[in-house]
């Protein structure tokens, strides 16, 4: 099947939706999803969304917290740019029927997370990105020019290299034409032809064993890109949220958001002990890099699989309003919060690196913009203050969706694109190979990339990846097509670019801490127990 639309999406999250609603009244929209439409990262966002709102809170506030956060790694400009557009695009979002929660008053109840110095976060009790992306679905689903492709998987970008034309990373006038997009449920690869394409696939979190993304949150549209030549940056950074609900049997991690330590919640050893003071200033309330890295020294001294979170001494009737579907999930494996601690852990929860986009949500390559986790803004430099995320992801598919309708009409259809030649491939009996290799890479990601790491650890990884590489690309070359074995293929992708650039960075800097060079970090941490 070959297709041409004006403007390819591909993911349905925030960023995804908001940039395929802004377009579509100038052109055809085709979404596509790798599972249900709402299935994505944004869905799963608890906390909020972080914009200036009232006073006493301003915009210089936020910007300061922001680059705070970022270790000095943040682009002044963009983090400018994003702070002082955030009132209007959170005002969009209401437009488009977003609920977000509002006081006695009228006002709307603003939140405050770990590295904010305000009452910012705007919120739908502990499910805000699932109210997000109800209205966001009901508005685009009834849009006359969007379609929404679920269950379809975009295997790669369409560029010069499909013409038979080198192309080199870096290199000027690399175009992107669309995508290979495959059916699994009829087998069929569809070339699907665009003016403008943009990446939104969210993150890559699944690459490690322990996360609290959802099980699509495989890096691929991050792997697509790398492989079109498009430059990548800050993968090193991976940020470790600090607390997930300890249940080893469940995958991915419950998230124990932010906003209940912002409530008042605090963290505790198993005795009942404080200890995050010993770390920062802002207690349980210090930025997530600190706060992990904080968990899991207290872990390695103890040797307990696990810290605490205590928000017993909180209002109960507060407590259950405010956070019902923490409190529904804790009560589920017999945990009543208003009584006990929750025992929580480390799991990784957001790459703060990814495609480097500029001011507009350009990437790289002609033709093709990236937003939301996906994309390298400059906003979060090493570490991602909290519910920034979301504000982000509004912000530059709106920035990228006016830069793509500026000049959409000008570029025409590649039709000289083959479609998809499988001739001579096989069908995949050998299932294990795939699914025992994601397990060794995740191991691997997890004992060597984590939270804390050495140069030592990091060649180690290095050097097993390698061979499953090489293992994988072989396996890729002769079968035929499946989900299975690109997810496979993209998390290798991602987990080379992960190492490689914290091979790279002499430094320790917000995510990236590194026991070779401690002198910047935040938290010294003894890891040689």
């Amino acid at each position: 099947m070959r297709k041409e639309v004006d403007f390819l999406v591909v993911g349905s999250g925030i960023a995804g939706l908001s940039f395929a609603l802004k377009v579509a009244d100038k052109g055809t929209v085709c979404v596509v999803t790798k599972d249900t439409a709402d299935e994505t990262a944004t869905k799963y966002a608890q906390g909020g969304i972080a914009a200036v709102m009232y006073s006493p809170d301003t915009y210089e506030k936020h910007i300061a917290d922001t680059l705070r956060a970022g270790d000095d790694l943040c682009n002044p400009d963009i983090v400018r740019i994003t702070i002082t557009e955030s009132t209007e695009r959170i005002k969009e979002l209401i437009e488009w029927g977003t609920n977000f929660d509002k006081t006695e008053g009228g006002k709307y109840e603003l939140g405050r997370e770990g590295g904010h110095s305000e009452h910012r976060v705007l919120h739908h009790k502990d499910a805000t990105g699932a109210e997000i992306i109800r209205a966001l679905l009901k508005e685009a689903k009834e849009h006359p020019n969007i379609e929404i492709l679920e269950n379809h998987f975009a295997i790669d970008l369409l560029t010069q290299h499909h013409l038979g034309i080198g192309v080199s990373r870096g290199m000027p006038g690399i175009k992107c034409y669309g995508a290979y997009v495959l059916n699994p449920k009829t087998d069929e690869v569809a070339t699907i032809l665009a003016r403008k394409t943009m990446l939104a696939t969210g993150g890559a979190c699944n690459v490690y064993e322990t996360t609290t993304n959802p099980p699509v949150a495989t890096g691929d549209g991050i792997a697509m890109a790398y492989r079109a030549k498009a430059i990548i940056e800050n993968m090193e950074f991976i940020q470790f949220h600090p607390t997930s609900l300890y249940n080893p049997q469940e995958r991915p991690s419950f998230l124990i958001t932010e906003a209940l330590r912002g409530f008042g919640a605090v963290l505790k050893t198993r005795e009942g002990r404080e200890f995050m003071e010993k770390y920062d200033e802002r207690g349980s309330l210090a930025s997530r890099d600190i706060v992990a890295r904080a968990i899991d020294t207290e872990m390695k001294q103890s040797g307990d699989k696990h810290v605490y979170l205590d928000a017993c001494h909180l209002n109960r009737n507060s407590l259950i309003e405010k956070f019902p579907t923490i409190y529904a999930k804790c009560l589920s494996i017999g945990i009543d919060i208003t009584k006990e601690m929750i025992p929580v852990v480390p799991a990784a929860h957001y790459l703060t690196g990814g495609v480097k986009v500029n001011d507009m949500g350009k990437t790289s390559i002609e033709n093709l913009y990236a937003s939301g986790e996906t994309a390298s803004t400059g906003l979060h430099g090493a570490n991602r203050l909290a519910s920034n995320s979301l504000l982000e992801s509004a912000v530059f598919s709106h920035r990228a969706a006016l830069d793509a309708l500026q000049t959409f009409e000008n570029e025409t259809f590649c039709k000289e694109i083959p479609d998809w030649d499988d001739e001579g491939m096989q069908l995949n009996e050998e299932m294990v190979l795939i699914t025992q290799t994601i397990r060794e890479l995740q191991s691997i990601m997890t004992n060597y990339v984590g939270i804390v790491r050495s140069d030592l650890r990091l060649k180690r990884a290095l050097d097993r990846l390698v061979i499953i590489y090489r293992e994988t690309e072989s396996l890729y070359n002769k079968s035929i097509i499946s989900v299975p074995i690109c997810e496979l293929r993209n998390l290798i992708n991602v987990a080379y670019l992960i190492i490689k650039m914290a091979l790279q960075r002499k430094e320790s800097r917000g995510l990236h801490y590194s026991i070779d060079y401690p002198d910047k970090a935040s938290v010294k941490v003894n890891t040689r127990r």
